[in-house]
Protein backbone atom coordinates (compact mmCIF):
# COMPACT_ATOMS: atom_id res chain seq x y z
CA UNK A 1 0.00 0.00 0.00
CA UNK A 2 1.66 3.42 -0.93
CA UNK A 3 1.68 5.58 1.81
CA UNK A 4 -0.06 9.24 1.40
CA UNK A 5 2.82 12.21 2.06
CA UNK A 6 0.17 14.87 0.74
CA UNK A 7 -0.42 16.41 4.67
CA UNK A 8 3.38 15.31 6.25
CA UNK A 9 4.25 18.71 6.20
CA UNK A 10 1.59 20.30 7.89
CA UNK A 11 1.56 17.17 10.51
CA UNK A 12 4.48 17.87 11.31
CA UNK A 13 4.44 21.55 11.58
CA UNK A 14 1.01 20.63 14.09
CA UNK A 15 3.34 18.15 16.29
CA UNK A 16 6.11 20.55 16.30
CA UNK A 17 4.13 23.07 18.14
CA UNK A 18 2.36 20.94 20.22
CA UNK A 19 5.92 19.79 21.97
CA UNK A 20 6.33 23.56 22.25
CA UNK A 21 3.85 24.34 23.61
CA UNK A 22 2.64 27.44 20.61
CA UNK A 23 -1.09 27.41 20.66
CA UNK A 24 -1.22 29.84 18.23
CA UNK A 25 1.37 27.92 15.68
CA UNK A 26 -1.17 24.60 16.08
CA UNK A 27 -4.20 26.43 15.61
CA UNK A 28 -3.19 28.28 12.57
CA UNK A 29 -1.78 24.80 10.95
CA UNK A 30 -4.50 22.83 12.27
CA UNK A 31 -6.90 25.17 10.21
CA UNK A 32 -4.68 25.51 7.07
CA UNK A 33 -4.58 21.25 7.31
CA UNK A 34 -8.38 21.30 7.60
CA UNK A 35 -8.63 23.63 4.77
CA UNK A 36 -5.95 21.51 2.58
CA UNK A 37 -8.27 18.26 3.42
CA UNK A 38 -11.44 19.98 2.33
CA UNK A 39 -9.81 20.81 -0.93
CA UNK A 40 -8.21 16.96 -1.57
CA UNK A 41 -12.30 15.80 -0.99
CA UNK A 42 -11.58 14.57 2.30
CA UNK A 43 -14.08 17.28 4.06
CA UNK A 44 -15.47 14.93 6.61
CA UNK A 45 -12.29 15.08 7.82
CA UNK A 46 -12.08 18.49 7.41
CA UNK A 47 -15.18 18.95 9.37
CA UNK A 48 -13.97 17.01 12.22
CA UNK A 49 -10.85 19.59 12.83
CA UNK A 50 -12.82 22.20 12.66
CA UNK A 51 -15.21 21.21 14.68
CA UNK A 52 -12.15 20.24 17.32
CA UNK A 53 -11.18 23.51 17.03
CA UNK A 54 -14.19 25.29 17.64
CA UNK A 55 -14.95 23.25 20.58
CA UNK A 56 -11.33 24.21 22.17
CA UNK A 57 -10.95 27.15 21.23
CA UNK A 58 -12.13 29.07 24.34
CA UNK A 59 -9.63 27.23 26.23
CA UNK A 60 -6.93 28.10 23.34
CA UNK A 61 -7.31 32.07 23.71
CA UNK A 62 -9.55 34.72 24.61
CA UNK A 63 -13.19 35.29 23.61
CA UNK A 64 -12.21 38.30 21.88
CA UNK A 65 -9.67 36.71 19.55
CA UNK A 66 -11.08 33.56 18.88
CA UNK A 67 -10.44 32.75 15.07
CA UNK A 68 -8.33 36.13 14.48
CA UNK A 69 -4.94 36.08 12.94
CA UNK A 70 -3.43 39.15 14.42
CA UNK A 71 -0.72 41.24 12.52
CA UNK A 72 2.54 41.69 13.87
CA UNK A 73 2.74 45.76 14.11
CA UNK A 74 5.20 48.35 15.07
CA UNK A 75 5.26 49.11 18.85
CA UNK A 76 4.89 52.33 19.15
CA UNK A 77 2.91 53.34 16.05
CA UNK A 78 0.82 50.27 15.90
CA UNK A 79 0.74 50.08 12.52
CA UNK A 80 0.61 46.81 10.99
CA UNK A 81 4.25 45.34 10.23
CA UNK A 82 2.91 43.43 6.94
CA UNK A 83 0.48 43.33 4.53
CA UNK A 84 -1.78 40.58 4.21
CA UNK A 85 -2.39 39.20 0.15
CA UNK A 86 -5.09 36.53 -0.76
CA UNK A 87 -3.55 35.45 -3.72
CA UNK A 88 -5.67 32.86 -3.96
CA UNK A 89 -8.32 35.28 -5.02
CA UNK A 90 -6.33 37.38 -7.34
CA UNK A 91 -6.44 36.65 -11.39
CA UNK A 92 -3.69 37.92 -12.77
CA UNK A 93 -1.94 37.20 -16.18
CA UNK A 94 0.83 34.39 -16.02
CA UNK A 95 4.30 35.70 -15.22
CA UNK A 96 6.52 35.75 -18.12
CA UNK A 97 10.11 34.41 -17.42
CA UNK A 98 12.89 32.77 -19.87
CA UNK A 99 12.92 28.19 -19.48
CA UNK A 100 15.71 28.56 -17.49
CA UNK A 101 14.33 31.12 -14.99
CA UNK A 102 11.25 29.03 -14.39
CA UNK A 103 13.74 26.49 -13.75
CA UNK A 104 14.99 27.60 -10.81
CA UNK A 105 10.98 28.53 -9.89
CA UNK A 106 9.66 25.06 -10.08
CA UNK A 107 12.62 23.28 -8.11
CA UNK A 108 12.02 26.04 -5.20
CA UNK A 109 8.27 25.37 -5.59
CA UNK A 110 8.97 21.74 -5.35
CA UNK A 111 10.80 21.66 -2.79
CA UNK A 112 8.90 24.03 -0.81
CA UNK A 113 6.03 21.55 -1.04
CA UNK A 114 7.77 18.78 1.07
CA UNK A 115 10.50 20.58 2.87
CA UNK A 116 8.53 20.41 5.99
CA UNK A 117 8.72 16.90 6.28
CA UNK A 118 11.93 16.44 4.62
CA UNK A 119 14.60 15.16 7.09
CA UNK A 120 17.73 15.36 6.80
CA UNK A 121 20.46 17.17 8.72
CA UNK A 122 21.41 19.30 6.31
CA UNK A 123 17.90 21.16 5.76
CA UNK A 124 18.33 23.81 8.71
CA UNK A 125 16.71 26.85 9.02
CA UNK A 126 13.57 28.73 6.48
CA UNK A 127 13.32 27.68 2.82
CA UNK A 128 14.49 30.85 1.32
CA UNK A 129 14.56 32.68 -2.51
CA UNK A 130 16.09 35.94 -3.45
CA UNK A 131 14.83 37.82 -6.22
CA UNK A 132 16.89 40.61 -7.69
CA UNK A 133 16.56 43.07 -10.76
CA UNK A 134 15.27 46.63 -11.89
CA UNK A 135 12.22 47.90 -10.63
CA UNK A 136 9.03 46.63 -12.45
CA UNK A 137 10.63 43.70 -13.33
CA UNK A 138 7.89 41.19 -11.63
CA UNK A 139 9.44 40.57 -8.44
CA UNK A 140 5.99 41.02 -6.55
CA UNK A 141 3.99 39.36 -9.12
CA UNK A 142 6.66 36.58 -8.77
CA UNK A 143 5.99 36.32 -5.71
CA UNK A 144 2.24 36.16 -5.53
CA UNK A 145 2.86 33.33 -8.19
CA UNK A 146 4.47 31.29 -5.53
CA UNK A 147 2.42 31.90 -2.81
CA UNK A 148 -0.82 30.42 -5.09
CA UNK A 149 1.08 27.59 -6.24
CA UNK A 150 1.88 26.64 -2.76
CA UNK A 151 -1.59 27.39 -1.73
CA UNK A 152 -0.35 29.95 1.22
CA UNK A 153 -0.99 33.57 1.68
CA UNK A 154 1.62 35.78 0.90
CA UNK A 155 2.52 38.11 4.10
CA UNK A 156 4.48 41.48 2.42
CA UNK A 157 7.12 43.15 4.79
CA UNK A 158 8.30 46.28 3.69
CA UNK A 159 12.09 46.46 5.34
CA UNK A 160 11.93 50.23 5.51
CA UNK A 161 8.65 50.25 7.42
CA UNK A 162 10.43 48.02 9.81
CA UNK A 163 12.79 50.40 10.82
CA UNK A 164 12.10 52.40 13.32
CA UNK A 165 13.34 55.96 14.79
CA UNK A 166 13.74 54.25 18.26
CA UNK A 167 16.56 51.29 17.92
CA UNK A 168 14.83 48.95 20.57
CA UNK A 169 11.30 49.16 18.68
CA UNK A 170 13.00 48.37 15.88
CA UNK A 171 14.34 45.15 17.44
CA UNK A 172 11.22 44.40 18.57
CA UNK A 173 9.78 44.39 14.95
CA UNK A 174 12.22 42.56 13.65
CA UNK A 175 11.06 39.88 16.75
CA UNK A 176 7.34 39.98 16.16
CA UNK A 177 7.79 39.31 12.49
CA UNK A 178 9.67 36.63 12.86
CA UNK A 179 7.22 35.28 15.38
CA UNK A 180 4.61 35.47 13.08
CA UNK A 181 6.13 33.57 10.38
CA UNK A 182 6.93 30.75 12.53
CA UNK A 183 3.65 30.52 13.79
CA UNK A 184 1.07 31.06 10.37
CA UNK A 185 1.30 29.14 7.37
CA UNK A 186 2.10 31.56 4.95
CA UNK A 187 5.02 33.20 2.46
CA UNK A 188 6.76 35.44 3.95
CA UNK A 189 7.74 38.40 1.46
CA UNK A 190 10.37 40.67 2.72
CA UNK A 191 10.29 43.64 0.01
CA UNK A 192 12.84 46.24 -0.78
CA UNK A 193 15.52 44.20 0.90
CA UNK A 194 18.34 46.15 0.25
CA UNK A 195 17.12 48.40 3.01
CA UNK A 196 18.88 46.37 5.62
CA UNK A 197 22.62 45.55 3.77
CA UNK A 198 21.95 49.61 3.22
CA UNK A 199 22.33 50.28 6.61
CA UNK A 200 24.23 47.30 7.75
CA UNK A 201 27.34 49.03 5.41
CA UNK A 202 26.83 52.67 5.94
CA UNK A 203 29.57 53.59 7.56
CA UNK A 204 27.55 57.37 8.85
CA UNK A 205 24.97 55.24 10.71
CA UNK A 206 25.47 54.40 14.50
CA UNK A 207 26.50 50.92 15.45
CA UNK A 208 23.29 50.70 17.86
CA UNK A 209 22.13 50.44 14.54
CA UNK A 210 24.18 47.72 12.59
CA UNK A 211 23.73 45.13 15.27
CA UNK A 212 20.02 45.85 14.82
CA UNK A 213 20.57 44.48 11.26
CA UNK A 214 23.25 41.81 12.53
CA UNK A 215 20.20 40.83 14.59
CA UNK A 216 17.39 40.80 12.04
CA UNK A 217 20.30 38.52 10.42
CA UNK A 218 19.91 36.07 13.35
CA UNK A 219 16.31 36.19 13.20
CA UNK A 220 16.44 34.64 9.64
CA UNK A 221 18.72 31.85 10.55
CA UNK A 222 16.69 30.45 13.98
CA UNK A 223 13.30 30.07 11.48
CA UNK A 224 12.78 27.03 11.27
CA UNK A 225 12.25 24.54 7.80
CA UNK A 226 8.27 25.09 8.56
CA UNK A 227 8.80 28.96 7.30
CA UNK A 228 9.05 29.63 3.58
CA UNK A 229 10.75 33.66 2.86
CA UNK A 230 11.05 35.54 -0.37
CA UNK A 231 13.16 38.85 -0.51
CA UNK A 232 13.69 41.10 -3.25
CA UNK A 233 15.96 43.92 -4.38
CA UNK A 234 16.25 46.63 -6.90
CA UNK A 235 19.97 46.83 -5.95
CA UNK A 236 21.48 43.64 -4.97
CA UNK A 237 24.96 45.09 -5.53
CA UNK A 238 24.29 46.60 -2.28
CA UNK A 239 24.48 43.10 -0.24
CA UNK A 240 27.11 41.83 1.14
CA UNK A 241 28.30 38.23 1.25
CA UNK A 242 26.64 37.61 4.37
CA UNK A 243 22.91 38.18 3.19
CA UNK A 244 23.43 36.11 0.00
CA UNK A 245 24.37 33.03 2.04
CA UNK A 246 21.16 33.87 3.72
CA UNK A 247 19.38 32.53 0.64
CA UNK A 248 19.99 29.15 -1.38
CA UNK A 249 17.57 30.18 -4.39
CA UNK A 250 18.65 33.13 -6.77
CA UNK A 251 16.60 34.56 -9.29
CA UNK A 252 17.86 37.89 -11.20
CA UNK A 253 14.69 39.33 -13.24
CA UNK A 254 15.98 41.51 -16.03
CA UNK A 255 14.08 44.09 -18.64
CA UNK A 256 11.64 41.57 -20.91
CA UNK A 257 13.10 40.32 -24.08
CA UNK A 258 11.10 41.02 -27.26
CA UNK A 259 9.35 37.75 -27.22
CA UNK A 260 8.33 38.42 -23.71
CA UNK A 261 7.29 41.91 -24.44
CA UNK A 262 4.76 40.41 -26.74
CA UNK A 263 2.98 38.31 -24.63
CA UNK A 264 2.54 40.65 -22.18
CA UNK A 265 1.33 43.32 -24.17
CA UNK A 266 -0.88 40.59 -25.33
CA UNK A 267 -1.77 39.57 -21.97
CA UNK A 268 -2.27 42.96 -20.52
CA UNK A 269 -4.57 44.47 -23.01
CA UNK A 270 -7.62 41.77 -23.13
CA UNK A 271 -10.23 42.91 -24.01
CA UNK A 272 -8.54 45.58 -26.09
CA UNK A 273 -6.58 43.50 -29.52
CA UNK A 274 -4.26 45.06 -31.96
CA UNK A 275 -3.42 42.74 -34.98
CA UNK A 276 -0.36 40.80 -35.28
CA UNK A 277 1.41 43.95 -37.26
CA UNK A 278 0.50 46.51 -34.67
CA UNK A 279 1.41 44.32 -31.77
CA UNK A 280 4.92 43.92 -33.98
CA UNK A 281 5.10 48.20 -33.90
CA UNK A 282 3.79 47.91 -29.61
CA UNK A 283 6.85 45.40 -29.11
CA UNK A 284 9.53 47.43 -30.72
CA UNK A 285 8.42 51.33 -29.60
CA UNK A 286 8.40 49.46 -26.05
CA UNK A 287 11.92 48.12 -25.92
CA UNK A 288 13.30 48.85 -22.38
CA UNK A 289 10.21 48.54 -20.92
CA UNK A 290 9.72 46.67 -18.00
CA UNK A 291 6.51 44.75 -17.41
CA UNK A 292 4.85 47.05 -14.88
CA UNK A 293 5.44 49.86 -17.77
CA UNK A 294 3.75 47.47 -19.90
CA UNK A 295 0.55 46.51 -17.94
CA UNK A 296 0.25 50.42 -17.12
CA UNK A 297 0.29 51.13 -20.71
CA UNK A 298 -2.35 48.54 -21.18
CA UNK A 299 -4.30 49.95 -18.43
CA UNK A 300 -4.29 53.31 -19.71
CA UNK A 301 -5.44 52.39 -23.22
CA UNK A 302 -8.27 49.97 -21.28
CA UNK A 303 -9.56 52.70 -19.46
CA UNK A 304 -9.57 55.14 -22.50
CA UNK A 305 -11.52 52.39 -24.29
CA UNK A 306 -14.39 52.63 -21.37
CA UNK A 307 -14.17 56.57 -21.37
CA UNK A 308 -14.56 56.81 -25.08
CA UNK A 309 -16.11 53.77 -26.16
CA UNK A 310 -14.35 53.70 -29.15
CA UNK A 311 -11.92 50.56 -29.76
CA UNK A 312 -8.17 52.03 -28.98
CA UNK A 313 -5.76 51.97 -32.14
CA UNK A 314 -1.79 52.76 -33.06
CA UNK A 315 -2.41 56.55 -32.88
CA UNK A 316 -3.84 56.29 -29.25
CA UNK A 317 -1.44 54.10 -28.04
CA UNK A 318 1.50 56.22 -29.32
CA UNK A 319 1.48 59.13 -27.24
CA UNK A 320 0.84 56.89 -24.21
CA UNK A 321 4.10 55.19 -24.87
CA UNK A 322 6.27 58.01 -25.20
CA UNK A 323 5.12 59.70 -21.70
CA UNK A 324 5.50 55.75 -19.96
CA UNK A 325 9.36 56.48 -21.77
CA UNK A 326 9.41 59.91 -20.09
CA UNK A 327 12.39 59.97 -17.40
CA UNK A 328 12.59 56.07 -17.21
CA UNK A 329 16.26 55.16 -16.59
CA UNK A 330 18.28 53.24 -19.27
CA UNK A 331 18.32 53.57 -22.69
CA UNK A 332 14.99 53.35 -24.23
CA UNK A 333 13.75 54.17 -28.35
CA UNK A 334 10.93 55.80 -27.31
CA UNK A 335 12.84 58.01 -25.00
CA UNK A 336 14.36 60.04 -28.31
CA UNK A 337 11.43 60.59 -29.84
CA UNK A 338 9.79 62.57 -27.38
CA UNK A 339 9.76 66.17 -27.90
CA UNK A 340 10.27 65.81 -31.84
CA UNK A 341 7.75 67.03 -34.50
CA UNK A 342 6.20 65.18 -36.95
CA UNK A 343 9.22 65.33 -39.95
CA UNK A 344 11.75 64.31 -37.22
CA UNK A 345 9.74 61.21 -36.00
CA UNK A 346 9.24 60.16 -39.61
CA UNK A 347 12.94 60.00 -40.08
CA UNK A 348 13.64 58.34 -36.77
CA UNK A 349 11.12 55.42 -37.14
CA UNK A 350 11.92 54.99 -41.06
CA UNK A 351 15.98 54.52 -39.69
CA UNK A 352 15.10 52.33 -37.17
CA UNK A 353 13.17 49.53 -39.67
CA UNK A 354 11.87 50.67 -42.83
CA UNK A 355 10.14 47.70 -42.66
CA UNK A 356 8.20 47.58 -39.61
CA UNK A 357 7.72 51.48 -39.83
CA UNK A 358 6.30 51.19 -43.27
CA UNK A 359 4.58 54.58 -44.36
CA UNK A 360 1.37 53.22 -43.22
CA UNK A 361 2.21 52.39 -39.99
CA UNK A 362 4.15 55.83 -39.32
CA UNK A 363 0.81 57.28 -40.50
CA UNK A 364 -1.29 55.01 -38.08
CA UNK A 365 1.12 56.14 -35.39
CA UNK A 366 0.91 59.62 -36.18
CA UNK A 367 -2.56 59.95 -37.09
CA UNK A 368 -1.75 61.28 -40.55
CA UNK A 369 -2.15 60.06 -44.10
CA UNK A 370 0.32 58.04 -45.90
CA UNK A 371 0.82 61.19 -48.50
CA UNK A 372 1.66 63.20 -45.38
CA UNK A 373 4.23 60.74 -44.28
CA UNK A 374 5.86 60.60 -47.89
CA UNK A 375 6.10 64.23 -48.05
CA UNK A 376 7.87 64.83 -44.00
CA UNK A 377 10.11 61.84 -45.30
CA UNK A 378 11.03 63.44 -48.70
CA UNK A 379 11.50 66.71 -46.78
CA UNK A 380 13.49 65.60 -43.90
CA UNK A 381 15.35 63.36 -46.29
CA UNK A 382 16.24 66.55 -47.95
CA UNK A 383 17.48 68.22 -44.91
CA UNK A 384 19.41 65.36 -43.46
CA UNK A 385 21.47 65.49 -46.92
CA UNK A 386 22.26 69.40 -46.70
Amino acid sequence: MKTDFRFASELVRIVNGALRLDVDKVRNYTAFLAQKLEAAGEKPVADRLRKALEENDHQLRPNEARFARALPVDSESRFPLVEHIKVRTMHEPPVQLTPAQWDVVHEFISVAKSYGSMDSAELSGALSFLMYGPPGTGKSRLARHIAGELGLDLYVARLDGLISSYLGSTSKNIRALFDFAAKTPCVLFLDEFDAIAKIRSDSQELGELKRVVNSFLQNLDTLGRQSIVLAATNHESLLDAAVWRRFTYRLALELPTADQRRQMWADFLTPVEFNDRDLGVLVDLSEGFTGSDIRETSARLRRRQTATGAVPVLKDAFPILLNMATGAEGSRFASSLGGKDHGAMVHALRERDERLYSMAVVADLLGVSKATVFRLSKKEGEDHGD
